[in-house]
């Protein structure tokens, strides 16, 4: 991940990354520059994928319609949710362009949404999406365990997960309550 620490006038640099066959360079340029990462996407073999420039359906779109890269990493928080993140998905899916569900530390909860997600079809890319021990001590839900390179996807209702109520109780620092009529 370059995250966004070159221009377009890396681009021989970057080159030089093509004998080491990537799989992918991600967000090599400013979020903003996506006519940059066209110019750069001519200019090395390695597949390009975004990241902070995707934040709507539409930047995806627009970004794929002028070969701003050929791979998006959907982060679910950063797109503004489930919904965007699945209309993305599936915007990737209709033109055969790779994904791959990236997070952003969640706790369990946010993590079983993630993996609900990341088992759509479109999804064909490892994900970063890891075990609940890597960053958190203690989570709110029973703990995700990496077993051979995967993590199960949760089978209970709604996401999967259930919080458990003496440690979201521990780690609750304010509870205010808004009176409703």
């Amino acid at each position: 991940d370059a995250n966004a620490a070159y221009r377009v006038e890396d681009a021989e640099h970057l080159a030089r990354l093509d004998e080491s066959n990537l799989l992918l360079i991600e967000q090599p340029l400013p979020e903003e520059d996506l006519v940059g990462n066209v110019e750069l996407a001519k200019r090395v073999r390695t597949p390009i994928c975004l990241d902070e420039s995707i934040t709507t359906i539409e930047v995806a779109r627009g970004a794929l319609d002028i070969g701003a890269c050929s791979i998006i990493n959907i982060k679910p928080g950063r797109v503004g949710g489930y919904l965007e993140a699945k209309k993305i998905h599936d915007l990737c899916l209709s033109r055969g362009v790779p994904v791959w569900c990236g997070g952003m530390l969640e706790t369990g909860i946010g993590r079983a949404a993630n993996l609900a997600l990341a088992a759509l079809p479109g999804f064909t890319l490892p994900g970063d999406t890891s075990a609940s021990k890597r960053y958190f001590e203690t989570d709110v839900t029973t703990p995700f365990e990496l077993r051979d390179g995967y993590i199960d996807v949760p089978t209970g209702p709604g996401i999967g997960v259930t919080p458990i109520p003496s440690i979201l109780e521990a780690m609750t620092s304010r509870v205010d309550r808004i009176a409703v009529g």
